[in-house]
C-alpha cells in the first residue's frame, strides 16, 4: 500500500508499482492487490503511466485508488476502475464504536459530551477520535462545554446570545457585545456565521425576509474568504439582522 500524497510522481508508477505488478505469483493463486491511497494528490503524467500498468498487468494484479475528489481522477483511469462512493457515518454507526473506546480508555464523558463530539465530527469517525482524545486530554472530563471549547466552536449558548443581541439590541451594543464575547472565547467570525445559519432557520422569520437575510449572510461570508477585516464584516453581519428586525416590525404594524 502506497500513500499516493506523499509518493505522487511518476517514477514511484515506472519503479515499485511496475516491479510489483510485473511479477507472477508463482505457488498462491489470485490476485496481487495494489492500493494507493490519497491518488487524487498524483500528478497527470503519474495517472497516464499508471494507466498503462493497469492495462498492461491485469491478469495477476488488482488497483485499489483511493481518493476524496474523483474529478481529479483522470478519465482514463475512472472508465478502467468500477467507482464506490462512501458517505459520512450516522450516529447510530459511529455512536457503538466510540462508547467501546470511551470502555476501553476508561474516560469521563456525560451524555451531552457525546451528542456534542457525534454533532462537531459530521460523520467522520476520524474526527471524532481526535476529538474525544483532545478533550479528554486537555480537561480531563468530556462535556458539551468543554468538547467545544477544545475544537475552537461557539457553544450554543453562545450563538443563542448573538441572535438576541443581534436582533434585540441596538446596533452599538450589540455589535459591542458580539465583539467582547468573540475575543473573549477567540471565536471566528466564520464559525460564527455557520452556526447562525442553522439557527436562522429555526426562527420564525417571514419567507421573503429569511431569504434576504440569507443572502446577506452568504455575501459576508464570500467576503470573509476574500480577507477582509472581520471586524467591518461583524459589523455588516449585525447591520443585516437590524435591518431584518426593522422589517418585521414594520410588516407586523
Amino acid at each position: 500500500m502506497l500513500n499516493a500524497s506523499d509518493d505522487r510522481g511518476i517514477d514511484v508508477v515506472r519503479g515499485p508499482i511496475l516491479s510489483f505488478a510485473s511479477t507472477r505469483t508463482i505457488f498462491k493463486k489470485g490476485f496481487k492487490l495494489v492500493i494507493l491511497d490519497e491518488a487524487d494528490a498524483m500528478t497527470q503524467d503519474a495517472q497516464n503511466a499508471l494507466r498503462r500498468v493497469i492495462e498492461k498487468f491485469t491478469e495477476n494484479t488488482r488497483f485499489c485508488l483511493i481518493c476524496n475528489y474523483l474529478s481529479k481522477i483522470i478519465p482514463a483511469l475512472q472508465s478502467r476502475c468500477t467507482r464506490f462512493r462512501f458517505g459520512p457515518l450516522s450516529q447510530t454507526q459511529m455512536i457503538p464504536r466510540l462508547e467501546h473506546v470511551i470502555r476501553q480508555e476508561n474516560i469521563d464523558i456525560t451524555p451531552d459530551g457525546m451528542k456534542a463530539i457525534v454533532t462537531l465530527s459530521t460523520g467522520d469517525m476520524r474526527r471524532s477520535l481526535n476529538i474525544l482524545q483532545s478533550t479528554s486530554m486537555a480537561y480531563g472530563k468530556v462535556t458539551e462545554e468543554t468538547v467545544y471549547t477544545c475544537t475552537g466552536h461557539p457553544l450554543r449558548s453562545d450563538i443563542a446570545n448573538i441572535l438576541d443581541w443581534a436582533l434585540n439590541k441596538d446596533f452599538t451594543t450589540a455589535y459591542n457585545q458580539i465583539l467582547q464575547l468573540k475575543t473573549l472565547k477567540g471565536l471566528a467570525l466564520h464559525d460564527i456565521l455557520t452556526e447562525v445559519h442553522l439557527l436562522i432557520h429555526r426562527v420564525d422569520f417571514p419567507p421573503s425576509i429569511r431569504i434576504g437575510l440569507l443572502i446577506k449572510l452568504a455575501d459576508i461570508e464570500y467576503r470573509l474568504a476574500s480577507g477582509t477585516n472581520e471586524k467591518i464584516q461583524l459589523s455588516s453581519m449585525v447591520a443585516a439582522f437590524q435591518a431584518v428586525r426593522d422589517l418585521v416590525v414594520s410588516d407586523a404594524s
